[in-house]
């Protein structure tokens, strides 16, 4: 697949800016429910990238190959623990926003299993991978996993 712009190149500052933010709240969560958020929230947008970007990552990180293939149907699948379906079911909250206005069953369900620092923690990173799965689905990204490893181990300039 060829990009349709490749935003790196367009907008190099913003798009630094925007990596390291991305970096920093990732960092801020467990890497479990990172993979996990950055999983559903790119197989609800459809963004073929960053689903192949971030089921190899989180089988590096240890995530099995059972709780990857059953993300899409989490609520029937009981290998997930009730503090991941509450982050799982804000994830689809907040990733389908636009289609439904009601978020009081989500919202309790993160406040049972989250303290209030970890609740926007957890909604900074559900914006973060929807705002990556935006720009790899409107200019058509396609990023190989090796070259974004590698770019995360490259120091910011």
């Amino acid at each position: 697949m060829t990009p349709k712009l490749d935003p790196f190149t367009a907008a190099p500052a913003q798009m630094k800016a925007w990596r390291s933010a991305s970096m920093a709240i990732a960092a801020s969560i467990e890497p479990s429910l990172v993979s996990l958020v950055e999983i559903r929230s790119s197989q609800i947008n459809s963004c073929a990238n960053c689903l192949n970007m971030h089921t190899v990552f989180a089988r590096a990180r240890g995530e099995t190959e059972q709780r990857i293939y059953l993300l899409s149907a989490w609520r029937e699948a009981p290998c997930y623990s009730d503090r991941e379906r509450a982050a799982l079911g804000w994830t689809e909250a907040l990733t389908r926003l636009s289609e439904s206005a009601e978020l009081e069953v989500e919202r309790k369900a993160l406040a049972a299993h989250f303290t209030e620092e970890e609740q926007v923690k957890l909604t900074l990173m559900i914006n973060v991978i929807n705002g990556w799965n935006r720009l790899a689905v409107g200019f058509g990204l396609w990023i190989d996993p090796a070259a974004v490893k590698a770019m995360a181990q490259t120091p910011a300039q």
